[in-house]
């Protein structure tokens, strides 16, 4: 029997708060369940009573997500196999002689590298080596967690290829890959600044001036083959982006040249991809999705929609806000069919690519990347809290996002 249409909406709405509240702190009380669960059963719960169908949490997967994560942790695998992030950590800690440029050098690669490839991924990738780090250099993770998660959000901006939301604004907008790169580069590296001024300011007590107590590197001891193998795979994946293959097809391209191999078993490599990881991507989209098809988020931008059309400010306000509500992907999914009738669309796209993605640093449950990296952590006993995050992220966030503005109306007035 199915069950009125108002309790439906009422005790869906429920589940969704359940959900994000459970991700968000990364456990319930009294049970053994982590954030995939948690994303996992919610999204059940929510099938089952019929906030959502079947049918529509199949169409609200983001399987281009999906398919490039899979695709790089297999990629990944390959590389840390082959000695490659060893390899990366030594050459970090050789050139950083404190603390401060140790910081800055962990910024600019993360944001850097999150501008080519999916955001998600680096932090993927990233998480461990950084724990690597600090445990090598004597130093406390959690302000280079931060760090990392931030500017990896922040460099996602600056590419139609950084993260999701950008990937459905880049094919909804038609805006030229270097024209977009052009307009939102320099605010994305503005923020990387800001990340570091931020970040040694608030732990001023970590960044004293000073060396770093080094400790001998790590040996490595790469296997030369599969290293050039991989970095081969690697580069086919980057010269795939750049021709202009699709994204994931691109990533999947350089999984399938690493999985043909005389020397690796194919169950070696999947044993290692984090299906756990994957499960809670999955029940994550199929929460947000539950929202449009119960109304709700009909509901808030009707609400928001007349503040969205009143120039740069108040579109970068009500992307922030959307973002934190319902996440930075659905956010834009509901403006995409609004913003060819605003008065100049492609100002409105580009300060939607900049809202919806600095904002993922507000809190920690703000992106999914933030939420990788408590994830990954706390795997290895490291806990980035909710309120730990809180103590940069917001001051990160206000400032990126006052300054990206003020970019855009000089560049698009």
């Amino acid at each position: 029997m199915a069950w009125p249409a108002g309790v439906i909406y009422w005790v869906g709405l429920a589940l969704v708060a359940a959900t994000i509240v459970g991700v968000a702190v990364g456990r319930f009380p009294y049970l053994r369940m982590n954030r995939a669960t948690i994303a996992f059963t919610g999204a059940t719960l929510l099938i089952v009573i019929g906030a959502i169908s079947l049918d529509q949490a199949y169409a609200a997967l983001d399987l281009d997500t999906l398919t490039l994560l899979f695709a790089m942790m297999i990629l990944n695998t390959n590389l840390r196999r082959a000695g490659f992030f060893q390899l990366v950590g030594n050459w970090v800690v050789h050139w950083a002689h404190s603390p401060r440029q140790l910081l800055a050098l962990l910024i600019l690669a993360s944001g850097l590298l999150s501008a080519v490839f999916l955001n998600d991924t680096i932090v993927l990738v990233f998480t461990p080596l950084v724990l690597d780090i600090c445990a090598m250099v004597s130093r406390r993770p959690i302000p280079y967690l931060v760090a990392l998660a931030t500017a990896a959000n922040i460099g996602s901006a600056a590419t139609i290829t950084g993260n999701p939301q950008n990937m459905i604004i880049g094919v909804a907008s038609g805006i030229p890959f270097a024209h977009f790169t052009a307009l939102l580069g320099p605010a994305a590296l503005a923020g990387m600044g800001v990340i570091w001024g931020v970040i040694v300011l608030v732990y001023r007590d970590q960044f004293a001036r000073g060396r770093l107590a080094k400790t001998p590197e790590v040996a490595a001891q790469p296997e030369r083959r599969l290293l050039g193998k991989s970095l081969a795979a690697a580069a086919v994946m980057v010269v795939g982006l750049l021709v202009g293959m699709e994204i994931p097809l691109a990533a999947l391209a350089a999984a399938a040249i690493l999985l043909i191999s005389r020397r690796m078993e194919p169950e070696t490599v999947f044993r290692e991809v984090d299906w756990s990881l994957l499960v809670f991507f999955a029940g994550l989209f199929i929460v947000t999705g539950s929202l449009e098809t119960l109304g709700a988020s009909e509901q808030l931008f009707a609400v928001l929609q007349p503040l969205a059309e009143r120039g740069i400010v108040a579109l970068t306000v009500t992307g922030v806000i959307l973002s934190n509500l319902i996440s930075n992907v659905p956010a834009v999914l509901l403006f995409r069919p609004f913003v060819p009738s605003f008065p100049a669309p492609t100002a409105a796209w580009l300060t939607l690519a900049l809202a919806t993605t600095f904002a993922g640093n507000l809190t920690l449950l703000g992106s999914v990347a933030n939420l990788i990296v408590a994830e990954i952590a706390a795997r290895r006993h490291v806990y980035l809290t909710f309120g730990e995050y809180l103590r940069a992220g917001v001051l990160i966030t206000l400032i990126s996002l006052s300054l990206g503005v003020a970019w855009l109306a000089l560049v698009l007035s």
